[in-house]
């Protein structure tokens, strides 16, 4: 009898999970480091969005390996605290498209999911810095006011790096048909 641990009750990861999720998580990471010259411009919504499709649930465990090195290299400050739960939007959203949907509708329905976080970026983060730094909702208001124009940089950003998401899933497809 298999334990519930065991590779059919699908609870534990394997070592080629474990070992595919950390360079995973360290490509995302180290796209960031080479991309900050760029401010609000990134493949971390296209990775996200690729990962979620290929590996759904478990696509959790590279995202968070990234918020964790960012923790790590960068500090556990106030910035890092929404990055609990940011990159968990996008995944969520992702998440509840048709798994089936049409070949010729994803590119263009996983470039304006990823476009959509990146507008809403500084919305969705303004909570999390109106409980930290005490703000009343106008402050929240005025904190997301000021923040628009970054906003707008990076959803239009995240959707022409979205073009890369097609591929990438290509690609993690290939991967995993030809090491298993």
């Amino acid at each position: 009898m298999p334990s519930r641990w065991s590779k059919t009750g699908g609870k534990r990861l394997t070592t080629r999970e474990l070992t595919v999720f950390a360079m995973l998580g360290a490509v995302m990471y180290a796209s960031k480091m080479l991309m900050e010259v760029l401010p609000n411009v990134h493949l971390l919504g296209t990775f996200v969005v690729a990962f979620t499709v290929v590996y759904r649930k478990k696509a959790l465990y590279p995202i968070y390996l990234y918020v964790l090195l960012n923790g790590i290299f960068s500090g556990f400050a106030t910035w890092w605290v929404p990055y609990l739960y940011l990159w968990t939007v996008l995944w969520g959203a992702v998440m509840l498209l048709p798994r089936q949907m049409p070949k010729r509708y994803q590119p263009f329905v996983y470039m304006t999911v990823c476009a959509a976080h990146g507008f809403l970026f500084g919305t969705l983060y303004a909570p999390a810095q109106a409980i930290l730094f005490g703000l009343n909702f106008k402050g929240m208001i005025a904190w997301i006011i000021a923040g628009l124009p970054w906003d707008f940089i990076h959803g239009v950003s995240n959707f022409f790096c979205g073009i890369l998401i097609v591929p990438v899933i290509s690609l993690l497809r290939f991967a995993e048909e030809h090491t298993k």
